[in-house]
């Protein structure tokens, strides 16, 4: 194996680890993303019970008040 041929293995494998290094540090930032999307929707969903556990509330209070009502009247 000459140094000519060396020389060029070694370019190619640099250029491979150059592309795996990017690669890498892509998947890190779409994970980041991920991550970040993964907490906003664990957030939105838990507004969300929140609020769909006060209309029930709400909701509940009404029916209360109204049996009520019917049975004054």
């Amino acid at each position: 194996m000459g140094s000519g041929m060396s020389e060029h293995y070694f370019n190619a494998l640099e250029q491979k680890i150059d592309q795996l290094l990017t690669r890498v540090q892509q998947l890190e930032q779409e994970n980041r993303q991920l991550r970040q999307q993964d907490a906003q929707l664990r957030d939105e969903r838990a507004q969300l019970v929140q609020l769909n556990d006060q209309t029930r509330s709400k909701v509940e209070g009404m029916i209360q008040r109204l049996k009520a009502l019917e049975q004054n009247s």
